[in-house]
């Protein structure tokens, strides 16, 4: 039995429908990797630096940050910072992941520029 052209438009509405709450599911899911996929990171890059330097596993949060903010923001590890972006992700250029880089309006803030808070 054929379909009428308002049973038509009922059935691709339907259709429409099945196929928003799919793409809904799939974006969820992929929010939900995304996630997985940081804490993991995270995790990881944590435990290496633990395990790289175990004496910071006595400190504060806020010792552990001002110790970071002091051995990261020097120009030996933006140096080193900006030699691994350049290889990219893989180690091949051209292939970089995103990184937050500090500018030099964000250095001079902060008391770096120009080797002024810079230790090597």
């Amino acid at each position: 039995m054929a379909m009428t052209k308002t049973e038509k438009i009922e059935s691709i509405q339907v259709e429409i429908k099945q196929l928003e709450n799919q793409r809904k599911r799939l974006i969820q899911q992929q929010k939900e990797q995304e996630r997985k996929d940081r804490t993991k990171r995270l995790c990881k890059r944590a435990g290496l630096m633990e395990s790289l330097l175990p004496d910071t596993i006595a400190l504060t949060d806020d010792q552990f940050k001002t110790f970071l903010e002091k051995s990261v923001l020097t120009e030996n590890s933006r140096k080193a910072l900006g030699d691994l972006i350049a290889q990219g992700a893989d180690g091949l250029p051209g292939q970089v992941d995103p990184v937050l880089i500090i500018t030099n309006e964000d250095e001079e803030s902060n008391g770096v520029a120009n080797g002024a808070g810079a230790t090597a």
